[in-house]
C-alpha cells in the first residue's frame, strides 16, 4: 500500500533525527500493510549496516533489521520453526525483519513467541539513551509496545543457556495455511523445571515458569490462574473458547514431551 503522505526518506537514519510524523523503516511489510495518513517521513534503518546475527559466548544478538531468511539460516531448530510460523513466501522472508515483527505487536507474531520463550531481551535506543526490556514485557497488547516516541528497537539478545535448552513447539490455526491462532513453546530447564510461553491465543505473551516439573493438574491450574479469560482473543482467527481449549491441550502435550 502506498503511503502517499510521506514526502521524505532519511537514509541512513539515526535516533536523534526522529520528529512527530516520522516512522522507522525496516523491512516495511507491516508499515506498508495499512493506511498511515499521519506519517510524513520515513527513517531508514536498513542502511545502518547492523550485522544481522552476532554469536558470542553469552548467546546470540539479532539486529532488528535481521530478515526472517537470515534468522532461519542460523541453524537452530526452535528458531527455524518460529520462522516457518509466518507461513509466508520467500519474498516476505527476504524482506520482513525480526524487529518489525516485534514492533508490529500482532498477537500471532512468531518472533514475539521465540524471543519470550528463549528469555530474550530487547535493546531499545531513544533520545534519552538506551534501556533493556525483556521480550515478554515488550509487547503490552494488540499492536502496542513499551516503545516511547522517538525510540527504536536496536536488537534482541537470546542467552546461550536458553538456546541450549530442550524445547517443544505447538502451533495451531483454523486453516491449513492460516495465521496462528495458538502458538506455545515449552523449554526444559537444567534443574528439571519447565518454562511455558503462550502467544497468538492471547493479546500479549504469557510466560509461566515452573521451578520443578509440573503435574497435569498444576499446569492446568496455572494456566487458569495466570491467564485471564478476557486475555484470549476473539476474532476471525478463532473464538476465545477454542483458543483457551487449544492452549490447555498443547500445554499438556508439551509437558509430556519435555517432562514425561
Amino acid at each position: 500500500m502506498d503511503l502517499n503522505t510521506v514526502a521524505e526518506v532519511i537514509s541512513p537514519a539515526e535516533v536523534g533525527q526522529w520528529r512527530p510524523g516520522d516512522a522507522w523503516l525496516g523491512g516495511g511489510t507491516a508499515l506498508f500493510a495499512e493506511p498511515r495518513p499521519h506519517l510524513t517521513r520515513l527513517l531508514d534503518l536498513t542502511a545502518a549496516g547492523w550485522p544481522a546475527l552476532t554469536e558470542t559466548p553469552d548467546g546470540l544478538d539479532i539486529a532488528a533489521t535481521c530478515t526472517i531468511a537470515e534468522l532461519a539460516a542460523s541453524g537452530r531448530d526452535i528458531v527455524e520453526k518460529c520462522c516457518h510460523a509466518f507461513l509466508a513466501s520467500f519474498k516476505i522472508w527476504n524482506v520482513a525483519t525480526v524487529g518489525g515483527n516485534l514492533c508490529a505487536a500482532l498477537p500471532a507474531g512468531p518472533m514475539i513467541a521465540m524471543g519470550a520463550a528463549l528469555d530474550g531481551t530487547c535493546l531499545v535506543q531513544g533520545p534519552d539513551g538506551e534501556r533493556t526490556i525483556a521480550v515478554k514485557d515488550f509487547v503490552t497488547g494488540e499492536g502496542t509496545t513499551v516503545l516511547r516516541d522517538g525510540e527504536l528497537l536496536r536488537s534482541v539478545h537470546l542467552p546461550a543457556q536458553a538456546l541450549a535448552g530442550e524445547t517443544a513447539y505447538r502451533q495451531g490455526s483454523l486453516y491449513a495455511h492460516g495465521r496462528s491462532g495458538v502458538l506455545l513453546i515449552g523449554r526444559g530447564d537444567a534443574g528439571g523445571g519447565l518454562t511455558l510461553t503462550v502467544t497468538a491465543a492471547t493479546r500479549r505473551p504469557f510466560v509461566l515458569v515452573f521451578p520443578q516439573a509440573p503435574s497435569d493438574e498444576q499446569m492446568q491450574v496455572a494456566l487458569a490462574e495466570r491467564i485471564p479469560d478476557d486475555a484470549y482473543l476473539d476474532d476471525v482467527h478463532g473464538l476465545p473458547a477454542w483458543r483457551r481449549h487449544m492452549t490447555r491441550l498443547y500445554a499438556e502435550q508439551i509437558r509430556r514431551e519435555l517432562r514425561p
